[in-house]
């Protein structure tokens, strides 16, 4: 091995090299779908909420171009490997291709973060670990938080075993460095019990400590600097005296002292010890205007997953609960952590829509994306709910949600190029000029936005480079009129089916024929990459045995 070349840590599993080719497809709105309120609610109403109905790792990729770095924050509860769809196979291949379904996600989840935004993953013991070292990878270990543990369960799920799990883990990672600094505090007015009620003393919230220190290395042979007179108002000298009559020391210098005087926050108050009266002097603490104190890292005083299920049962029925839903004061936490009123929020495992529900009654924006049929049968009449203020389980009572909003419904485009009847990759039928533009825009990394005023212009990636696509056969003098319209001053993609020119003449023009220039881009009708049955790599025929290096559990030196 070359001893010059770097080293890295890396988590190595089955199949890791094996990247998809994916296809940025568009997403078409379906205004059906969509669904917003009669009237504005408030004036801080959302309208503009996005309900993805596809492929989820399609769909990250499909975002990718408008929203890359403007993600606040990315919530996902992903499928857990528990096994039970891989029976038939290997378990190093098991949890390899779980590992890859993850990495492919969370590599475009990290390009989607904005620079101060964090991702939140629930998670469960057949994984996390591994998940852990996954994410350490991509995001890097100094951008990794720290995990979370939620209790899902209030009663033990099975009685007749020595073990049952009843947490699960919330690994939290920042896009970079230093995020987490930013984190909101968590509310907490029992801090104001501390402190005396406002009185003749003082108009606000007080408490008083003595200034005397006690306990441990509390004596003036511990801290020799801190024992010093202090004047009283009587004009006498004030020594740290404790009961005992051991001489001790103040809990902070003479620095400290004249600025509490400064202040005003040096209070004096007589005691009786013995029969006698001494002035003993106090620090003067005002409650904070607003009570906050950091998060713990266990959160046991969230709704459990039995109360979840009854708040399923009245929005869909007894008969369509799933079987591990998220509470929505768990949401409510994490963006209480790392966000503000109106950033965006994302979610590619959106299941029964918990994550969109609490984003809007929190006012923020949402983006969701759900491949299963329960995208219509759950999590639309979930939202139209919300949106209606006909919802009043989860945290609805504790921000005071009263309906208002709307979300617009999208699904993912079907493959730009389909294979024609002799096996020819072609332009898919279904798509029209618009949408044909549009597509290769984001395949060709231009920004969509045809023009009013020039037809050439339908999408730019400068402002002096330009973008035309049409599925005409171009001759010479219709490439000559482009290129007198285009200018010196600019330059043109031309995206065509054919033509019959030589292009070299025209150095404002660049030709392509489509769907030549695009053919060896993707993975060309490929509309499902989920984790199910039919989509995994066949079993072996033959049982193998598997290294420790082939397992997906390695944690390896390799060269970088």
């Amino acid at each position: 091995m070359n001893q010059n070349k770097k080293q890295k840590l890396e988590l190595t599993w089955i199949g890791k090299e094996n990247r998809p080719k994916l296809e940025p497809r568009i997403l078409l709105e379906d205004p059906e779908k969509s669904y917003s309120a009669t009237h504005r609610v408030t004036e801080n109403d959302i309208f503009d909420n996005r309900l993805i109905f596809g492929d989820n790792l399609l769909a990250l990729k499909a975002l990718e171009a408008e929203f890359a770095g403007k993600i606040k924050c990315v919530f996902i509860d992903p499928p857990y490997n528990t096994g039970s769809a891989f029976e038939h196979y290997d378990d190093g291949l098991e949890h390899s291709i779980w590992l890859s379904m993850m990495r492919d996600r969370l590599e475009i989840i990290r390009h989607l973060l904005s620079d101060d935004g964090s991702l939140w993953i629930t998670i469960d013991d057949n994984e996390a670990h591994y998940l852990k070292v996954l994410c350490d990878e991509i995001f890097g270990r100094d951008n990794f938080v720290t995990s979370f543990i939620w209790k899902k369960v209030d009663s033990p799920n099975d009685n007749k075993v020595p073990i049952t799990p009843d947490h699960e883990y919330v690994l939290c990672f920042t896009k970079t460095p230093e995020v987490s600094r930013f984190f909101q505090q968590r509310y907490d007015d029992s801090i104001l019990k501390a402190y005396r009620n406002p009185d003749s003393e003082s108009e606000r919230p007080y408490r008083d400590r003595l200034l005397k220190k006690n306990g441990k290395n509390s004596l003036r042979k511990d801290r020799p600097s801190m024992f010093f007179p202090i004047i009283a108002p009587d004009g006498t000298e004030i020594f740290p005296i404790h009961d005992d009559g051991r001489e001790a020391c103040w809990a902070i210098g003479k620095k400290g002292v004249e600025d509490l005087i400064l202040k005003g926050k040096l209070i004096w108050k007589k005691r009786e010890k013995n029969g006698i009266k001494r002035w003993v002097p106090y620090t003067r603490e005002f409650a904070p205007e607003t009570p906050y104190r950091p998060h713990p890292t266990i959160w046991n005083d969230l709704n459990t997953t039995r109360q979840t299920k009854a708040h399923q049962k009245n929005l869909f029925g007894k008969d369509a609960v799933f079987d591990t839903p998220k509470p929505e004061d768990l949401i409510q936490r994490i963006l209480e952590i790392c966000t503000e009123d109106n950033e965006l929020v994302l979610d590619s495992f959106a299941g029964s829509g918990t994550t969109g529900a609490v984003a809007h009654k929190m006012g923020r924006r949402w983006i969701m994306v759900e491949l299963g049929e329960h995208c219509h049968t759950h999590i639309i009449p979930r939202l139209k709910k919300v949106i209606d203020g006909e919802d009043q389980g989860g945290i609805t009572e504790a921000v005071g949600w009263k309906g208002g909003g709307g979300f617009r419904y999208y699904r993912l485009a079907p493959s730009l190029l389909e294979k024609d009847k002799w096996g020819n990759w072609v332009i898919n039928k279904t798509y029209n000029a618009e949408m044909l533009a549009e597509a290769l825009c984001k395949l060709e990394g231009f920004t969509y936005a045809p023009s009013d005023t020039f037809y050439w212009q339908q999408g730019y990636s400068t402002e002096r480079d330009f973008i035309y696509v049409t599925t005409q056969n171009l001759n010479h003098d219709q490439l000559q009129q482009l290129s007198e319209e285009v200018g010196t001053e600019r330059t043109l993609l031309v995206l065509c089916t054919a033509f019959r020119a030589k292009v070299e003449e025209f150095l404002n023009l660049t030709v392509k024929k489509i769907p030549k220039q695009i053919l060896n881009r993707c993975e060309w009708g490929h509309d499902d990459y989920s984790l199910k049955i039919e989509n995994l790599p066949q079993a072996p025929s033959q049982p193998q045995q598997l290294t420790l290096f082939e397992c997906g559990g390695l944690l390896n030196e390799s060269p970088c």
